[in-house]
């Protein structure tokens, strides 16, 4: 995790949104405070919901709140399929507001039957341009067209966070690109993320592949990947595919990193459909808090929750999703638990 701030932050931004965001959230903000940091919360509006009540899905309160606190963790928001009139995805306006150029998501095997082993893969998506810039027309009444931006400012900046986490890791970067049909916007994005890597970490290890052969390639031999940079949409994708092969979206975090302010999120959506059953998988957003940590300089502490968690799943307290017949209560109680039997048995050279 590349980090811009020192451990003198002391306040994280709660943003539980719709849905199971509203108790996932909770549960890892349980966990900050079993964790004894001297870390407080604050919690404030946004999503679909909050547009229902506000007329806004990300107020001004909300986002003046976040660029005070600087780190913000985020729930998930239920955007209606072809959009409302007014309405705006706020984790998308949080990108843009806010300049969350890199968008950080690890897929590493977990101790679940639905995870596959030996994966460990960084995927750095470019976070604020592409088609995600949301610039789409009619051209008459049957046809709509949609602009995509592709930058060499982007791409230089995601290319060097992407060749920063490859020198910390496996020392391997896999470029995703479509530029043998988008021969331009692709192209640049190829070309420059190689350049760009090569004059930055010359010790990293670059090969190129099209995303469609490198999404098959990532089914067939997930193992062999270490740390992928793509265009926005295509890291979108990848990423899902990636939770796919290591127990779902419900163990799938993210972070949304920029210059000054940080945003983390699970992965999954509001799930509607397991809402107030007590059976939200609190894993994505519980790893997403330990991204936030890592970037807040407590990665000793991070890194102790995360293996508290890997034990717990590898106890079998899991929720359904998982396998298992745990609750999001189950599974928290247990972490908890064990986090404190850890700060127990810790020594005070830990």
């Amino acid at each position: 995790m590349i980090s811009h701030v020192q451990k003198h932050m002391t306040t994280i931004c709660l943003l539980p949104g719709d849905g199971i965001g509203a108790e996932v959230i909770p549960a890892a903000a349980e966990i900050l405070d079993a964790l004894d940091l001297g870390i407080t919360t604050e919690t404030h509006l946004a999503g679909w919901g909050c547009f229902q009540e506000t007329g806004s899905a990300l107020p001004q309160n909300t986002l003046t709140a976040i660029k005070r606190c600087t780190v913000a963790l985020f729930g998930a928001t239920s955007s209606p399929s072809g959009g409302a009139p007014g309405y705006r995805s706020p984790i998308l306006d949080l990108r843009q507001e806010l300049n969350l150029y890199a968008n950080l998501r690890p897929a590493y095997s977990l101790p679940v039957r639905a995870s596959r082993a030996n994966i460990d893969i960084l995927i750095v998506r470019e976070n604020t341009e592409g088609l995600y810039i949301r610039r789409e027309r009619w051209q008459d009444a049957d046809t709509a067209i949609a602009e995509r931006s592709i930058t060499r400012l982007a791409c230089e900046r995601i290319a060097r966070v992407a060749a920063e986490h490859a020198l910390k890791r496996r020392g391997m970067l896999t470029i995703a690109h479509k530029a043998n049909v988008l021969t331009l916007s692709d192209d640049l994005f190829r070309k420059v993320v190689r350049e760009t890597t090569e004059d930055h970490a010359p010790r990293v290890q670059i090969e190129e592949r099209l995303v469609d052969t490198l999404a098959h390639d990532l089914v067939r031999m997930p193992e062999r990947f270490d740390v992928i940079v793509a265009p926005n949409l295509y890291g979108d994708i990848l990423s899902d595919l990636a939770s796919a092969l290591v127990g779902g979206m419900g163990v799938a975090p993210s972070a949304n990193i920029g210059e000054n302010h940080a945003v983390f999120e699970p992965v999954h959506g509001s799930a509607p459909d397991i809402v107030g059953k007590g059976i939200a998988n609190p894993t994505a957003a519980i790893l997403s808090l330990g991204m936030a940590l890592s970037y807040l300089g407590h990665t000793v502490e991070a890194n102790q929750m995360r293996e508290a968690l890997t034990a717990t799943l590898a106890s079998g307290i899991c929720t359904p999703d998982l396998g298992g017949t745990a609750t999001t209560a189950d599974v928290l109680a247990a972490l908890k638990e064990r986090l404190s039997l850890t700060k127990n048995h810790c020594s005070p050279a830990c």
